[in-house]
């Protein structure tokens, strides 16, 4: 099996692949250029995406070129893959805004000295604006039938649910395969990789470039990720993780790595790390809390440096010292209102997700904190003159969840 091949299996990468094995056959012969699509809907791309960016970081190690294509034409239909509701339309200028925002991520995780393996950026936009309707349909429509495309999970799913499905959306499964048979042709890429919700997008498009032009080109998907406790990747209860470092702080990055389920540990390590496969089968029996310690440092310095890093493990180290004032955590600002209100509505503030019940069973069990002092009353209200002396609170709650509260 063709080495790329194998560590993309041996790391969880793995899920389907048209003809693997010619596929690893044409790997162990050339250096080959393979992308993977993102669409440009939010400034930044969270952890979500981050399987999808480590896939192109092995290619490079592996000596193939990452192709990342930024969907700023298909960023205007919106793709249905996992959605239940039309996506919201944005703007040619917020959608160029967000590309440009986007690209700074990859320049972090992929590396650009090598001319040969540096990433190539594309802008489906390029040519997808420029088609002409009535000949689109001709050429490269009649080789797509409704029977086919209806029964595609992100069709079918939405029209079990008697969901609308516009007709914008409907056609965007063509234009991905477009997409791939505009780059087979422009930049001889051979191979398009995604998410396993992507699958018949992508055979599509391999089938639409045999037909179209002859060649044989492959496609290649990746399990979707769910953490052990059912819930998506990428999503807490503060929010998305955003890898755009000014909509997120390496502290909090960090410390979403570091609160990894026990049951999902040793496959992020394989998954979101650049840690060996021997080396991380070697770390398997230490103590659960020191592997997270280790994915979440790895993980932090991918993205924000090694000094940032080992910034945020000092700092929740120190934070979770029962005497720790929180000087160090990334503040959240609160309006007088708010902390004129009682101790639950300041913590409901704070933290969305938590019920107020929830709060209420926390503070008769002693788990609610305002500068390390119990609060054992839920009508309890901040003292503003314990603002004054340092500018802010820390309130605590439970042992991992600190917050640095400022007026």
């Amino acid at each position: 099996m063709n080495n790329f091949l194998k560590e993309f299996k041996d790391r969880g990468y793995f899920y389907q692949c048209t003809n693997e094995l010619e596929l690893s056959n044409l790997l162990n012969k050339e250096s080959m250029n393979a992308y993977i699509g993102f669409d440009s809907t939010a400034p930044s791309l969270h952890v979500g995406s981050l399987l999808q960016i480590m896939c192109l970081r092995l290619l490079q190690k592996h000596g193939h070129r990452p192709i990342v294509l930024l969907g700023g034409g298909t960023t205007r239909i919106g793709d249905p893959s996992g959605k239940e509701e039309t996506r919201k339309i944005l703007s040619e200028k917020q959608i160029e805004s967000n590309i440009n925002n986007i690209k700074k991520i990859f320049k972090i995780f992929l590396k650009t000295k090598n001319p040969k393996l540096k990433p190539l950026f594309v802008n489906n936009y390029k040519w997808l604006s420029k088609l002409n309707y009535i000949n689109f349909l001709r050429e490269i429509g009649r080789h797509f039938t409704i029977n086919k495309m209806l029964t595609f999970d992100s069709v079918k799913l939405r029209l079990e649910r008697e969901q609308s499905l516009s007709y914008m959306e409907f056609n965007y499964m063509i234009l991905q395969a477009y997409d791939f048979y505009e780059l087979n042709k422009s930049n001889r890429c051979n191979l398009q990789i995604g998410g396993s919700d992507q699958w018949g997008n992508i055979v599509n498009g391999v089938e639409l470039i045999k037909r179209e032009s002859g060649n044989y080109v492959y496609g290649l998907t990746t399990p979707l990720i769910t953490l052990a406790s059912g819930a998506k990747m990428g999503k807490t209860e503060k929010g998305a993780i955003w890898l755009n470092k000014d909509m997120l702080s390496p502290y909090d990055y960090w410390q979403f790595w570091r609160n990894t389920d026990d049951r999902d540990v040793l496959k992020f390590l394989k998954m979101f790390t650049d840690l060996s496969l021997d080396g991380i089968n070697n770390l398997k029996d230490r103590n659960i809390n020191e592997l997270k310690i280790i994915l979440a440092n790895n993980a932090t310095e991918m993205l924000h440096g090694k000094k940032e890093a080992e910034k945020s493990a000092k700092l929740a180290k120190n934070t979770f010292k029962e005497n720790s004032t929180g000087v160090n955590l990334p503040a959240i600002k609160v309006k007088n209102d708010i902390i004129s209100k009682n101790i639950i509505e300041l913590i409901s503030f704070v933290n969305k997700d938590i019920s107020k019940s929830e709060i209420r069973r926390l503070i008769k069990s002693n788990a609610i904190k305002i500068d390390n002092k119990n609060i054992q009353d839920e009508k309890y209200i901040v003292d503003p003159t314990l603002f004054s002396e340092k500018g802010f609170i820390k309130l605590s709650i439970g042992k991992k969840k600190h917050f640095k509260i400022k007026v």
